[in-house]
Formats: structure tokens, sequence, C-alpha cells
């Protein structure tokens, strides 16, 4: 039997204040490699934290994560970055993108610590812009790109490297629904060729297309309709 993508163990996150606020409480979470995840709930329910501690943006107060079979949450903060830009993809609702670059070079930029010179930086890009269906708009600059089009650049970036998993935060947040729905299909279209995906969404059409749906309430998981063999 596969092991979990993702496993997250008894994971507390606790933000100092008068009184401390904690943001997660005791997370139990394993995602297994393939599934495509939809994490829903109010504002302030813990959505951004969990996504912010699977990504190793933020560590835990207390607990396991376990990220492709690694502690992450042991590890040194350059370990962490580079275990980072190596094996997790990220595409927010802010796209991120440098006006003055072009699509292909904003692309390559997500190889820039790989060690890899400009014209294989480019090569890999190109193949990741033909994967969510740019090529088209390879040399245009992001001034010249619908929404859509720039968040397509966003996630040709976070897939450039082939990440054990991409997660999304509000990904069609920022566009209208005919091009959010696109995005939503893009997302279903790399999970069915393999893609670990993990989307935090107030979308109820995001959360709709998701085979599994996690639902947090005040830092604890509320709902998961993950069947019995995931718990």
């Amino acid at each position: 039997m596969s092991q979990p993508i993702i496993e997250l163990r008894d994971v507390v996150r606790r933000y100092a204040g008068e009184p401390p606020v904690e943001a997660l409480a005791r997370i139990h979470l394993r995602v297994m490699p393939g599934e495509l995840v939809a994490v829903t709930g109010a504002s302030g329910s813990g959505k951004s934290t969990l996504l912010h501690i699977v990504g190793t943006l933020e560590r835990p107060t207390s607990g396991s994560v376990r990220i492709a079979g690694a502690e992450t949450s042991v590890m040194s903060d350059g370990d962490v970055s580079g275990f980072r830009a190596g094996r997790l993809g990220f595409v927010f609702q802010q796209f991120f993108l440098l006006d003055g670059l072009s699509v292909v070079d904003n692309v390559a930029m997500g190889l820039l610590y790989r060690g890899l010179d400009g014209a294989s930086r480019r090569r890999f890009a190109m193949a990741a812009i033909e994967r969510v269906g740019l090529t088209h708009r390879a040399r245009h600059h992001p001034p010249q790109l619908s929404g859509g089009e720039r968040q397509r650049t966003a996630i040709a970036r976070a897939i450039l490297g082939r990440p054990d998993v991409v997660l999304a935060d509000e990904p069609t947040g920022n566009l209208d629904s005919a091009t959010g729905a696109s995005i939503v299909d893009l997302l279903i279209e790399l999970n069915r060729d393999g893609t670990t995906v993990l989307v935090i969404t107030h979308s109820a059409q995001v959360a709709a297309a998701a085979r599994r749906r996690i639902e947090l309430k005040d830092g604890h998981i509320e709902f998961d309709s993950a069947e019995p063999s995931y718990a």
C-alpha cells in the first residue's frame, strides 16, 4: 500500500497574544498520492494556516509534519527551503508575476535555484507552458494577458519542477466564474495526470470538483469526506 504524500499528526499552530490564538488544534490529516483535496471553511477557520504548514512556509507549534516521507518540522531553515523548492508547487490568489518578464521567463524563474543554465530553464518552462495550454502567449508579458492566462502562467510555474504536491490558495478568487471554471478544469486535468493537489477555497464550484472535501472550523477538521482507509 502506498504511503501518504502528506501526513500531519497532532499538529498545533498557536500564535502569541493575550490570549494566544490557536489557529490549528491537534490536526490529523493524511493525503494519498494522486488525490485532489479541497479544504473549505469560514474565514479564520485555519485554512491558510494549514496550507502554510503543509507547504513548509510556517512551522507547527507542536506535532509532526511529513511531506513525501520527509519530516519537515525538524529540518533546518536551509534544508526546508531546498525541500520546498524541489518538492512543492504553489498557486496563490495573487499571481505574483513580474510585468517586465515574458510568460516563459516568469515560468523559468521557478528553476532559478536548480543550477540550470538559462536555455535549459526556458526549455523546461516551455514544456510546462504547453501543458497549461498557453504556448501561443509564451512571449507575451503579464499586462497583455487576461486574468485566466495569468493564473495559467502561475500554475505552469508551480508544476515546472514536477513537484510532489501542488498547493493552491484560492486560485479562482480573482477570476470571474467562467474563467474560474477553466482553472478548475485545468487543476482536475493536472490531477488526472497524477499530480497531488490540495486547494484552499471558498468556492462551492471548486469544492464540488474535488473528489475529497475537508471542512475546517475553529482550527479543527469538522468534516472529511475521505473513505475510511484514509482516516
